[in-house]
């Protein structure tokens, strides 16, 4: 498995970030013609190398002309899904760190996603550096991140809503279940595009992990620190451990008072939300009165938002919560040539044992609604042409990132039931972005008041 380790000693934002993958080895030019599919005109991504406190590292800047115009989240889907040079996962994770920031600030706000805008002048520079960093994470071809406890900096930033103490309200929601660590710097250190990334892309907290380092990527902040380097480590680099097994929260509540759909409906707000797994059980409740025992698998850093879902949506009492170890298969989703067309499916294996291969069903009904022929023909078919040459098939695509995968950077999992859900987890965000792009870094995305451009 494929490993990028982010060591956040000064923090985290969405430039620093970028520049480490650039620096580790995800293609410039490349990152460059997704970014200009985008269509945002005059918009230019300066890339330069610098030294702080003695240590060479990339430094990015975006240089767009001021614009006065207002982007919601559905203005920004838009723009992402239309840029042809972006692949499919790539789309979706962009997508889903905005998604992140969006929440965050309609939460903080007291308002709702879709009301939510984003400051033209930050969201340039933020759209950049998420787009970017999708890209880059895509390219280098990571199966999972995992990250250092993060600093968020002390002191306070100048917000549009008044003078806020840091991490800023929107940061702060984004940072919910994420392990912080105290760094005595007077400045925002962890930014909300990087603390958005960090709740879309990381799987784990920790030290560095067992992992055979490939490469190396520096990232710098652009605000010098006075008693160290202003930077963002990232390692890339293969797993010395498998994956075998991970950490789940369940939750579960007693129903006997909810309709069907609205127990179908919070059902699939959880699965959107990136739940792992989502069940009923029909159960005997007091008083003789038939219930659902509705229960949730999810990490442990999308334990509140989970709950949120199931108290608003059905109005419970209570909810109930443990902490349990998993067993689990390593994964990889990939694509399989069949004679009636190309596939797609996961593998899974532990151990070093032969592979396991299962088709996806959305592919396979797609292919049996386009032929016309029998579901059970298409899985049939499919698991022929794996069992023909499943060693082959497995190195082959080994390290394929382009179509959708099943972790789809977030990893999530498929659950012993046979379901295969592919979510995107944890939605928070913020919606201002108006950044300064440092890593000591004076933007908060949250309504931050406008400022010149400066060239850090």
């Amino acid at each position: 498995m494929r490993i990028a380790y982010l060591e956040c000693g000064c923090g985290i934002s969405g430039d620093m970030t970028l520049a480490a993958l650039i620096d580790a080895g995800a293609d410039l030019e490349t990152i460059i013609r997704g970014i200009d599919s985008l269509g945002l005109p005059d918009v230019k991504l300066h890339v330069e190398t610098v030294i702080k406190r003695g240590f060479r590292a990339l430094q990015i800047e975006v240089e767009h002309p001021e614009q006065h115009a207002h982007r919601n989240l559905a203005d920004i889907t838009k723009l992402i899904d239309g840029a042809e040079e972006l692949t499919k996962s790539q789309k979706k994770l962009a997508l889903k760190i905005f998604q992140h920031i969006a929440e965050a600030e309609a939460r903080v706000h007291g308002t709702t996603v879709d009301k939510i805008h984003f400051h033209e002048v930050g969201a340039i520079d933020s759209i950049v550096d998420i787009v970017g960093a999708a890209i880059g994470f895509d390219l280098l071809g990571v199966d999972e991140v995992v990250s250092s406890p993060v600093p968020t900096g002390r002191g306070r930033i100048e917000i549009a809503h008044g003078i806020c103490p840091i991490p800023a309200p929107g940061t702060a929601e984004l940072l919910k279940g994420i392990p912080l660590v105290d760094l005595p710097v007077e400045a925002e250190l962890t930014t909300p595009t990087g603390a958005a990334i960090l709740r879309a892309l990381v799987t784990r907290y920790s030290a560095l992990p067992p992992m055979t380092v490939e490469a190396i990527g520096y990232g710098a902040g652009g605000r010098d620190l006075a008693d160290r380097a202003n930077l963002l480590r990232l390692f890339i680099g293969e797993s010395t451990t498998l994956p075998e097994s991970d950490e789940v929260i369940q939750l579960e509540t007693n129903l006997d008072d909810v309709s069907p759909e609205v127990i179908g409906y919070t059902k699939q707000k959880l699965f959107d939300a990136g739940a792992v797994e989502v069940f009923t059980t029909p159960i005997q409740m007091k008083k003789n009165r038939p219930g659902v025992l509705l229960s949730v698998l999810c990490r442990p850093s999308d334990m509140d938002q989970m709950e949120d879902i199931i108290f608003t949506e059905t109005a419970t009492f209570g909810i109930r919560r443990s902490l349990m170890q998993r067993s689990k298969r390593a994964r990889q989703s990939c694509v399989i040539e069949t004679p009636i067309g190309q596939l797609y499916g996961k593998l899974g294996w532990r151990h070093g044992e032969r592979p396991l291969f299962t088709p996806e069903f959305e592919s396979c009904a797609k292919i049996a609604s386009e032929r016309r022929i029998p579901i059970r023909e298409v899985y049939r078919t499919a698991e022929q042409a794996f069992a023909e040459r499943p060693e082959s098939f497995f190195e082959q695509h080994d390290h394929d990132h382009d179509h959708e995968r099943g972790h789809d950077h977030d990893h999530s999992h498929d659950h012993g039931s046979g379901h295969k859900h592919d979510h995107d987890h944890d939605h928070s965000h913020d919606h201002d972005h108006s950044h300064d792009h440092d890593g000591g870094h004076d933007h908060d995305h949250d309504h931050r008041k406008k400022k010149k451009k400066k060239k850090h």
